[in-house]
């Protein structure tokens, strides 16, 4: 089946924008123009645009999947130096994760913190509390927060 750019951007969930931007910054060499010049998206293409909005979304920059591209149109001869730049990023994905977990447990214990001193009336209360005292999910929050 053949799609426009803007029913190819719906099928995404992404801007008819965000596809000629692809576009102009080479992420589409993939992507054929018909005789008037208007991009033609195949159903094939679906995939390679699924997997560029993902390595966006690692966070990798637009040069980096313009030369994973690259390397894809090249054919086989690539495969070990896209198999490397894959497992870099998603190495790089887990660090993200891990921090992002970090961020997270810290956030709850605050949410916990907050309530605590809402229903005592004071800050004084949970911040007073020792180790021993607070919910066994939180202190090591509080330990990496203190620095004890």
């Amino acid at each position: 089946m053949v799609y426009t750019v803007g029913e190819m951007a719906k099928l995404l969930g992404v801007a008819p924008s965000t596809l000629r931007y692809y576009d102009q910054e080479g992420l589409l060499p993939f992507v054929e123009r018909s005789s008037n010049g208007i991009r033609v998206f195949q159903d094939a293409d679906y995939e390679w645009l699924q997997v560029i909005e993902c390595l966006k979304k690692t966070g990798m920059p637009l040069k980096d999947i313009r030369e994973f591209i690259r390397m894809a149109m090249q054919g086989d001869e690539t495969i070990d130096e896209r198999l490397e730049l894959i497992v870099r990023q998603r190495e790089a994905v887990r660090k993200q994760m891990e921090e992002l977990q970090q961020t997270l447990e810290t956030l709850d214990f605050k949410q916990w913190y907050y309530e605590t001193a809402r229903d005592a009336g004071t800050t004084a209360v949970p911040r007073n509390m020792t180790l021993e005292e607070l919910p066994q999910q939180y202190r090591e929050v509080r330990r990496r927060l203190r620095r004890e």
